[in-house]
């Protein structure tokens, strides 16, 4: 089969291959014919290579995967040639993760384990489905099952115009509050209004926290200022924008995080955290339900699958680098 292949990690360690093995189903094995493969940021931290993580290779990278059961090993019930389905990246009885330890979707076929399988809604697209799980799958478990985001709240995210960000402006809208997105482009900001977003905060043009102060106030325990500032940051970025979260923040505030693409190990002021009574409430991935709620949005036509651009199979050196180079508004998604 056709596939993208990493046999060392590195900028040049991948490349794709018209002949590599096709996958063959076992006990309780699934083979899916990927009609499209959404890229997440962790595709390129796979290739980069991750500290602590062994990769065995070669490996097929790709989280996220959507298309058409071909062929079921024993044990299979409950799903039948020709089923329209969407894979959980996370393997939640063995253990694992498709695109890492096990052969993901930037190929012609992709082998699954059953009980991986979460079936499309009619009116769904494989490309839509495949934009789902991992991205908009951890937004929904941050602002939704952890974060608690309601009506009337302040919601600034960072990282907005991103596949876990745009999601955020959407779910943060869908539940009434006021989303101020930061980005770093008119073009960007043009895209977000269109979301929903309400205000939008340039961090390229300036830091964005006198930006917040202008807009909210500066948050101050004393009287009314206990009211200034946001009551929610996403922050998934991690790197500097970390301590300037806190500072906008009101008394009470949450800052939510599941990730630290910008950093892992930034600059702290733990003043702010006991000084306003801040939550800082992380998130870890994403849940079957939450990908199952999703896609029921989409079909629904109240959740936009956003995606930025579509590559070939044969061109997903292209799209990798495309996300790496953070050109992307939504996702990018791979078909094949």
């Amino acid at each position: 089969m056709k596939a993208f292949v990493l046999r060392e990690h590195g900028a040049g360690g991948a490349r794709f291959e018209a002949d590599f093995p096709d996958p063959l189903p076992g006990e309780g094995d699934v083979v899916v014919r990927v009609k499209a493969t959404a890229l997440n940021y962790h595709d390129v931290f796979t290739r980069r290579g991750m500290p602590g993580i062994r990769i065995a290779m070669p490996a097929i990278m790709g989280l996220d995967v959507a298309g058409e059961v071909v062929a079921r090993g024993p044990g299979v019930s409950g799903w039948n040639i020709g089923d329209r389905v969407v894979g959980d990246p996370i393997n939640r009885i063995e253990g694992g993760l498709t695109g890492e330890t096990v052969h993901g979707g930037l190929a012609e076929y992709c082998r699954l384990r059953a009980h991986q399988l979460v079936r499309i809604p009619d009116g769904v697209t494989f490309e839509q489905a495949a934009a789902l799980p991992c991205a908009y799958g951890t937004a929904r478990r941050m602002m939704v099952t952890n974060g608690h985001v309601t009506a009337g709240e302040k919601v600034l995210i960072l990282g907005a115009s991103g596949g876990v960000g745009v999601c955020c402006v959407q779910l943060a809208k869908a539940a009434g509050a006021t989303v101020i997105a930061a980005t770093s482009t008119e073009e960007k900001a043009a895209r977000l209004r269109a979301l929903g977003a309400d205000h939008i905060v340039n961090y390229a043009a300036q830091d964005f926290v006198p930006q917040i102060y202008e807009l909210f106030g500066k948050p101050s325990r004393r009287g009314a200022g206990s009211d200034r500032g946001v009551d929610v940051v996403v922050n998934y970025t991690g790197g500097d924008t970390w301590t300037n979260s806190l500072r906008v923040l009101r008394v009470g505030g949450r800052l939510l995080t599941c990730g630290a693409t910008a950093g892992y190990d930034p600059p702290e002021d733990i003043r702010y955290i006991w000084t306003f009574e801040l939550q800082i409430l992380g998130s870890n991935g994403w849940a079957r339900d939450d990908i199952t709620a999703l896609l029921d949005m989409v079909a629904a036509g109240r959740l936009t699958a956003v995606i930025d651009a579509t590559f070939p199979l044969e061109r997903a050196a292209d799209a990798l680098a495309r996300l790496e180079g953070r050109q992307v508004f939504g996702k990018v998604v791979v078909t094949s």
